[in-house]
């Protein structure tokens, strides 16, 4: 089994954060955009020896409007659905170069990067079929849940009940009918080497799990929470506040998955209401008591399997290392 975290990995502190930039300020992100801010985490805690992938998306729109550019990394625009495939390419050239003498020999870390409409949906099949391979590259899924560059459709991410374009409560709805893919689980039962989530609101614990993820040998999942107050009628100042209530109330846990084994990041013994989570949204002002109890239900059952996953890889390591003493 491999360890939580690489030999030489040393995490950061509020006070070692890197000053390295891979964006660079003037994008055109909407005002209170949670996405590029855990973006630009997520970039910071790798450093500038990174080739990205980006998928046609909000982050491609707003940092790449001809004639000008906010990256300072190599990086290429790939169609919606194959970020995963083309830096499963990068990775592959990169090794066959090395091979015939043609490219030093150094660590360079390959980032695939989509929103969630490129990763649950459309993206979902390249995306599996690198996991499958063993390509060794990080894939960011930036979850805003829904389609929000071409103008909030739902996605198989949207939340139960939230409001979008294609998914408007009425008499005979209450917007999205179905619930959120756990693509993390997707991603796990892969069996890859490291999976885990993330949110903004928790700088250093999602920075922490980038390099991390940069630094492990193999396929590596990153799924980051990122609220977009335009698609989630959220006044713009409060995005780092949904992001934190988010892990607050449970809605999204923050956890590894490190060869199989799950580990809680950020254990909430005392939970807020779902309730608290979704009256600042407006996407979520019509539903009922009802619901918004079904939705509680459900939070805290998802949550309690997840805490017995862990439950269940502490015993196991437990278990392995008592019987090797």
């Amino acid at each position: 089994m491999m360890d939580a975290a690489p030999r030489d990995f040393k995490k950061f502190t509020r006070k070692s954060l890197p000053r390295v930039e891979a964006l660079a300020q003037g994008h055109r992100a909407c005002q209170g955009c949670g996405e590029v801010l855990a973006l630009r985490m997520a970039l910071k805690a790798m450093g500038k020896n990174i080739i990205v992938a980006s998928a046609t998306g909000c982050m491609e729109i707003i940092t790449s409007s001809y004639p000008q550019t906010a990256w300072q990394v190599p990086w290429i625009h790939v169609a919606f659905e194959n970020a995963a495939a083309v830096a499963s390419g990068i990775e592959a050239g990169r090794k066959a170069l090395m091979r015939k003498g043609r490219l030093q020999k150094q660590r360079t870390t390959i980032v695939a990067m989509a929103g969630d409409g490129g990763t649950a949906d459309i993206g979902i099949q390249a995306l599996s079929g690198a996991l499958e391979r063993g390509h060794d590259f990080v894939y960011i899924c930036l979850d805003n849940e829904a389609y929000m560059n071409t103008g909030v459709q739902r996605s198989s991410a949207t939340p139960y009940g939230a409001m979008t374009t294609t998914s408007p409560p009425g008499k005979l709805s209450i917007g999205q009918y179905t619930w959120k893919k756990n693509v993390p689980a997707i991603a796990a039962a892969h069996a890859i080497p490291y999976v885990a989530t993330a949110s903004p609101a928790y700088y250093l614990d999602l920075m922490n799990k980038a390099k991390k993820a940069a630094m492990i040998k193999g396929p590596a999942y990153l799924h980051i929470y990122s609220p977009c107050p335009t698609g989630w009628r959220l006044a713009p100042e409060r995005a780092v506040e949904i992001s934190r209530l988010a892990v607050q109330t449970n809605v999204f846990p923050l956890y590894e998955v490190v060869d199989g084994q799950y580990i809680l990041t950020k254990k909430i013994k005392k939970p807020k209401p779902v309730e608290e989570y979704l009256k600042l949204q407006g996407r979520f002002r019509h539903l009922d008591k009802k619901t918004i109890k079904e939705i509680q239900e459900r939070v805290d059952r998802e949550y309690e399997a997840l805490v017995q996953k862990a439950a269940l890889a502490e015993a196991e390591e437990e278990s392995t290392e008592e019987a090797e003493k």
